[in-house]
């Protein structure tokens, strides 16, 4: 067996194996800059969803929930909450906490301005319109 396989046949494996696999990365990166734009929703981004990420981002939302998979799994995921609450659920929602239930898990009052609101709402909004070829698989998240 080991007069067959020389140096050269290994080295031919190795080269070969080498560009195959650069060949195949490069084709995917390729597919996936081709598809992303046209799942992204960025043509739905407003200013007030922009604001909403920055109150998302500064109060820390992503530390408890996750948004689209990415986050702690400490609270519900916010990815689908606009499609399965609503805007007026989640503004109460929100007004309502901490709600002092003894047992559970509590969310703290972040004391957001009704402007603030409206554009949190507004980025989850945005979110639950991103093409997320159909993540979270339960409708619950």
């Amino acid at each position: 067996m080991s007069s067959s396989f020389t140096k050269s046949t290994a080295r031919n494996i190795f080269y070969g194996g080498s560009v195959f696999f650069f060949l195949l990365f490069l084709g995917l990166t390729f597919d996936t800059m081709n598809t992303l734009p046209k799942r992204d929703n960025s043509a739905n981004l407003t200013e007030s969803a922009i604001r909403g990420k920055k109150i998302w981002e500064t109060r820390n939302c992503i530390g408890c929930h996750t948004l689209l998979g990415e986050g702690a799994y400490f609270a519900p995921e916010l990815g689908n909450v606009y499609k399965r609450r609503g805007p007026e659920f989640i503004k109460a929602w929100m007004a309502a906490q901490p709600t002092g239930a003894p047992g559970r898990r509590q969310m703290p009052q972040f004391n957001l301005n009704e402007k603030e609101m409206n554009d949190l709402v507004e980025f989850l909004k945005y979110s639950s319109e991103i093409n997320t070829n159909n993540w979270p698989p339960n409708i619950e998240g």
